[in-house]
């Protein structure tokens, strides 16, 4: 019985990829281009999210200052969820919901890109650092799932939405790692050129 229901976990989340991968394409590799944009013009990613998406912006972050699968230059990335007295700090005096704003406003330039990542689209204060960010003239890339929520609403045309077509959290987090994992590699492809992707 609990070897079968663990079986289900990988057929499921299988499935799911297989069929993110159709549509979800064309919203990674625009992802890519934004981040190409950006850090070949000497910008910086800022990514947020919360609990395992919290985790999943500073896998991002180490991969991109750091190296994902072949050495390269080190590129600009901050996990806005890694300073614990900044946070804090940030949210003391309200609900929380400014604590990744004021990030974006204090560190956030015009070109720059922000990475939020949310399983529902609903958090209030992503949904706040999405606004400090078109504030600061910067481009949002938001990996979302559930329909994209809030976020999703208040994307602009010039933002990417990869919202992942499930509604369950695990679901969608499995799908917001392998893209993380394609965004690096999309970037390193553009950069150093194709290399044939190992089994």
């Amino acid at each position: 019985m609990l070897e079968q229901r663990i079986q289900q976990h990988f057929i499921d989340s299988a499935d799911l990829k297989y069929q993110s991968a159709q549509a979800l394409g064309q919203p990674v590799a625009a992802a890519v281009q934004a981040l190409l944009a950006c850090v070949t013009s000497g910008g910086k990613v800022l990514a947020c999210g919360h609990g395992g998406s919290a985790t999943l912006a500073q896998h991002f972050a180490a991969m991109f200052v750091g190296r994902f699968e072949r050495d390269r230059p080190e590129l600009g990335a901050l996990a806005m969820t890694s300073d614990g007295a900044l946070l804090t700090a940030a949210g003391r005096d309200e609900d929380g919901t400014q604590v990744f704003a004021r990030q974006v406003r204090a560190l956030g330039q015009p070109g720059d890109v922000l990475l939020t990542i949310s399983t529902s689209g609903k958090a209030a204060n992503l949904l706040r650092a999405l606004e400090a960010a078109h504030e600061r003239e910067m481009t949002v890339i938001a990996l979302t799932g559930s329909g994209g929520g809030e976020i999703g609403q208040a994307l602009r045309e010039t933002d990417v939405q990869v919202c992942v077509p499930h509604d369950r959290m695990a679901r969608v987090h499995e799908v917001h790692g392998l893209v993380v994992h394609c965004l690096c590699d999309g970037v390193d492809a553009q950069l150093l050129g194709e290399q044939e992707i190992s089994t």
